[in-house]
């Protein structure tokens, strides 16, 4: 199902169970801004090349709006307005004072060398820079796109406002990027594994995982999943999967992954079809990479108990229903991945202060918020009577709701 299909789908579910009045809920839907714009710059080799960069800015009703770029040849209009509307409700239920947007450039940035990286990040800020600001849109880094690009950002968009750390989010640490920033949305994957499993009366030193994606999320909840006494068992990314039953030695994996460029080869457990990943045996099944990856044609298959979405939206609406009838409880990506969002505004509210935090400092706030973020899901599942996922999207939709009535809509 088409990821804004998909995304608009649950929004209408959960207004329909918070009674919203139809126009208020049709002004929720449609996006505040969409921008599309033309990105043609030099090569080394000295021709020309085009690319279509976008930034869909959904809704201010909470604060500036907030949301990554990422550079993927697949990134298209639907795509881009489906994880803006998801940073919506997302920095809604993690309750930071933000709205939602998202952008991105249709390249294969693996294809195009660091200059070239630099120029069309460069002539792409120049197309938008009076769109964005540290008070209008906050950028941050996504797939295809790192702390390097970030500075780019906040260096072409200083030649035109001065000197604005806060324009973007995610920014190497010599530049005002906070500590603890790179591992944020996987140490709140583990915190947010923790609270659903206590909830359960589990730990996570009793559980398997399985984890797909081993890019810097995947990669950083293996690793503090390991630490923290959980069984990783299996392991995929884009050049393989690799599995051991008595549990994959995570250390060595990264390790291996980052001498080797993937996991494939690694000597420490067998290799297996990236493919079958989502039927191996284990307990926390983790979907860490992109979108649609569970589906009507797989979810059958899933073995696992529970699903902790690390990706933005793993999960298509037809396997949700054929995994609630197996009794699999799904921790909603809204929620789930939060947490480098929720470093990314304690980021910008060190930039903004001009005063940071030692790196204890930004764990312990981000673990306060993943708790509080789980305790208000779950009150809105009882309020509601629904599963994890419209909890989440209750919750979002109704502060969202709340906010913009309160600033003065009417019907």
């Amino acid at each position: 199902m088409n990821a804004l299909v998909a995304t608009s789908r649950n929004f209408k579910q959960a207004a329909k169970l918070l009674g919203l009045d139809a126009k208020l809920e049709r002004s929720l839907l449609i996006p505040f801004r969409e921008i599309k714009v033309e990105c043609t710059i030099p090569k080394d080799d000295g021709t020309l090349a085009s690319f279509v960069g976008f930034r869909v800015q959904h809704d201010n009703a909470r604060g500036p709006m907030k949301g990554g770029i990422r550079y993927h040849p697949e990134v298209d209009p639907d795509e881009v307005n489906a994880l803006a509307q998801l940073m919506t409700w997302k920095t809604a239920v993690a309750n930071i004072p933000y709205g939602g947007a998202k952008g991105g450039i249709g390249c294969a940035p693996g294809e195009l060398s660091s200059s070239e990286l630099e120029r069309l990040t460069r002539v792409f800020t120049q197309k938008i820079h009076d769109l964005i600001g540290t008070h209008t849109d906050v950028p941050a880094p996504d797939m295809g796109t790192n702390p390097q690009t970030m500075a780019w950002i906040l260096d072409e968009y200083s030649k035109f406002h001065g000197y604005s750390p806060a324009v973007v989010t995610g920014k190497p640490v010599d530049l005002g990027g906070s500590l603890g920033r790179d591992a944020a949305t996987g140490r709140g994957v583990l915190f947010a594994t923790q609270a659903l499993l206590a909830d359960h009366g589990k730990n996570i030193s009793d559980q398997r995982f399985v984890i797909q994606g081993f890019g810097n999320v995947g990669s950083w909840a293996a690793h503090l999943i390991s630490e923290s006494g959980g069984k990783v068992v299996a392991v995929s990314d884009v050049s393989g999967a690799v599995k051991n039953s008595s549990g994959l030695d995570v250390q060595k994996l990264l390790k291996h992954s980052v001498e080797n460029r993937g996991v494939k080869g690694f000597s420490g457990g067998d290799a297996c079809d990236p493919n079958s990943l989502f039927a191996e045996d284990c307990d926390v099944l983790i979907p860490a990479a992109l979108g649609g990856v569970i589906n009507r044609e797989n979810a059958n298959d899933i073995r696992a108990k529970y699903i902790i979405e690390a990706a933005n939206h793993p999960t298509d609406p037809d396997a949700d229903e054929i995994l609630s009838k197996k009794g699999v409880l799904i921790l909603p990506d809204i929620f789930a991945n939060s947490g480098g969002v929720t470093v990314s505004y304690f980021e910008w509210v060190q930039n903004i202060q001009g005063f940071m935090w030692d790196e204890e400092k930004v764990n312990s706030e981000l673990r306060s918020y993943i708790l509080n973020g789980f305790r208000d899901v779950k009150k809105m599942c009882q309020t509601h009577n629904c599963d994890l996922r419209m909890g989440a999207f209750t919750l979002g939709v109704d502060r969202v709701a709340r906010a913009t009535v309160l600033r003065g809509w009417e019907a």
